[in-house]
């Protein structure tokens, strides 16, 4: 990804006749090094766009658990190199896929299959960034212009 201080990683999957077997998250495999301490999972179906939302305090470790989705990261730290920026990825349960996103960048995505499962690792100090704490941009601001593979998605009131 383009955005300053996101990464992305793909785990080593183990495959054979059962299924896969991979690991989400070890610590030591992970740079930087950090305390997750919440999970979160969040399941959709085709068509919802779950909006571009962030806080400035915590890290998430993102993957897609079931499904495959459109995901857009924008940069909203005001004195990062790219701020305002944005930039997408296809995130499904065949590649693996990871990001690891830094304080102040935010994350939305659109399901592209009939139905996803989405897992956020967070990381954060002190208490957990709800709503209130958090940052939302809308999915279709004039001003970063995302290209997103949908004109009318399925949206929260949040999000619209």
């Amino acid at each position: 990804m383009k955005i300053k201080d996101v990464k992305v990683y793909e785990p080593d999957v183990y495959k054979d006749y059962r299924g896969d077997l991979w690991t989400l998250w070890k610590e030591d495999e992970f740079t930087p090094q950090l305390n997750f301490n919440h999970d979160k999972v969040s399941t959709s179906r085709k068509n919802v766009l779950r909006g571009i939302h962030g806080d400035k305090k915590s890290h998430k470790l993102i993957t897609c658990l079931q499904g495959e989705l459109y995901f857009v990261v924008v940069d909203n730290r005001p004195d990062s190199p790219t701020y305002l920026e944005w930039d997408w990825m296809i995130l499904d349960d065949r590649s693996r896929k990871q990001v690891l996103l830094p304080p102040g960048v935010g994350n939305g995505f659109l399901v592209l299959s009939e139905s996803s499962i989405f897992h956020y690792k967070w990381c954060y100090e002190g208490k957990y960034p709800d709503v209130d704490d958090q940052f939302t941009i809308k999915w279709n601001d004039k001003s970063i212009n995302i290209d997103w593979p949908i004109d009318n998605p399925i949206l929260q009131k949040r999000d619209k």
